[in-house]
């Protein structure tokens, strides 16, 4: 199959799994600035550099000390790319290992903070979820130090997260969506008894498979599994970690309806419920009933003009666009276009578009610098610059 058509068979299959019957189509007030529309003051605008011509780049993380880029093609490889070229040797080659369904492939990639080590995340033959950890020797893996880190099994060949990243806390957070289908059929998103529809926080080097950080907060709880952070999410792609604040920002791709940033202050103590799936967005979902204590979305947009998944992204913190400064840069799969906000008081949202579309936006990434790139899955690697 080409790479156009594999494309277009992953937007066809996020679009389907956004259009599931049950959600209603805006239940409830959407509450201050959450769904606002487009400013029409003098905003930043962006123009994009291509980079890197690669196989559908879907995750992109840098490695302290090192200026290479390096990039997770969805059908196995870890390439990296030096002095802006594509080095020919992959940095790791899991492609006969690798699952290809419209969901599924090498999903994520991060560095332990020292540079040390590279972490995975993908799903294998049988569909089912690997973390797995490669000690660094130079500029490639060292394949002799390959350990399993996490196993998740999958009911479903959809909605696996897939998300790594290492927070201020120098714990690692692993997204993973409510396990597929439609609907949340098996109710995982609710359910503390499963790591299924959360981000979870772990120490991969302090115990082995890994060790649980004792002030996460299910820890002790028997009714639930204690590397669960946060829950109630729906399919969180990608999430990051604001690195100047330490606010974690969160795009949460919606079911029928509704696509959702939540936004985690820095200094939270975890033990948040994104509603999922009571709500989609800040809407009840399928005649649920909102329960108390749920955080609803600082952001959500509806399915009305094509969007279908929403592409989380970084809070810009480069040099190149200082206007850009502050403001949280995400997009939609199936829109491609570049999108900006910032929070005002009260939660009002400012949103603008920064100029550019991109054909299947599957993710972003972020240089040592605070610099920023968006991943097609088509259109390869490209670096926002000052229009």
């Amino acid at each position: 199959m080409s790479l156009q058509s594999l494309a277009l068979a992953l937007s066809l299959a996020l679009a389907a799994c956004s259009g599931s019957p049950g959600g209603p189509a805006g239940a409830g007030s959407t509450g201050p600035g959450r769904a606002g529309g487009v400013s029409s003051g003098r905003e930043p605008r962006v123009r994009l550099v291509p980079v890197a011509r690669l196989e559908q780049p879907l995750a992109l993380a840098v490695r302290p000390g090192d200026p290479a880029l390096y990039v997770a093609e969805r059908t196995g490889r870890v390439v990296a790319i030096r002095r802006g070229d594509v080095d020919p040797t992959p940095v790791l080659d899991l492609s006969r290992e690798v699952s290809l369904g419209a969901e599924q492939g090498l999903l994520g990639l991060t560095f332990s903070p020292d540079g040390e080590f590279l972490y995975v995340d993908y799903t294998d033959l049988r569909d089912d979820t690997h973390v797995e950890e490669f000690a660094m020797r130079g500029g490639r893996v060292d394949l002799s130090s390959r350990r399993p880190v996490l196993f998740v099994h999958q009911p479903f060949s959809n909605h696996n997260g897939g998300n790594l990243v290492f927070g201020p806390d120098g714990m690692l957070y692993v997204g993973l969506g409510d396990g597929g289908s439609g609907g949340d059929p098996l109710g995982n998103g609710q359910s503390l008894s499963t790591l299924l529809g959360k981000i979870l926080r772990i120490d991969p080097r302090a115990g082995r498979p890994y060790s649980v950080p004792p002030d996460n907060p299910f820890v002790g709880r028997p009714d639930a599994r204690p590397e669960i952070w946060d829950f109630g999410l729906r399919n969180p792609w990608r999430f990051t970690f604001d690195r100047r604040t330490g606010d974690l920002w969160i795009g949460d791709v919606g079911q029928s309806s509704w696509e959702e940033v939540d936004l985690e202050p820095a200094g939270s103590a975890g033990g948040l419920d994104y509603g999922w799936n009571l709500m989609e967005g800040d809407h009840p979902y399928a005649g649920a009933s909102p329960a108390p204590g749920l955080v609803g979305p600082v952001y959500e947009y509806s399915h009305a003009a094509g969007a279908c998944a929403v592409t989380g992204g970084y809070v810009y913190r480069g040099r190149t666009i200082p206007a850009l400064t502050g403001a949280y840069v995400f997009g939609d799969f199936c829109l491609g276009r570049l999108e900006a906000l910032r929070l005002g008081p009260g939660g009002a949202v400012e949103r603008w578009l920064l100029g550019p579309v991109l054909p299947n936006l599957a993710s972003f990434g972020e240089d040592a610098q605070g610099e920023l790139y968006a991943l097609s899955l088509t259109d390869g690697v490209v670096r926002l610059a000052p229009a």
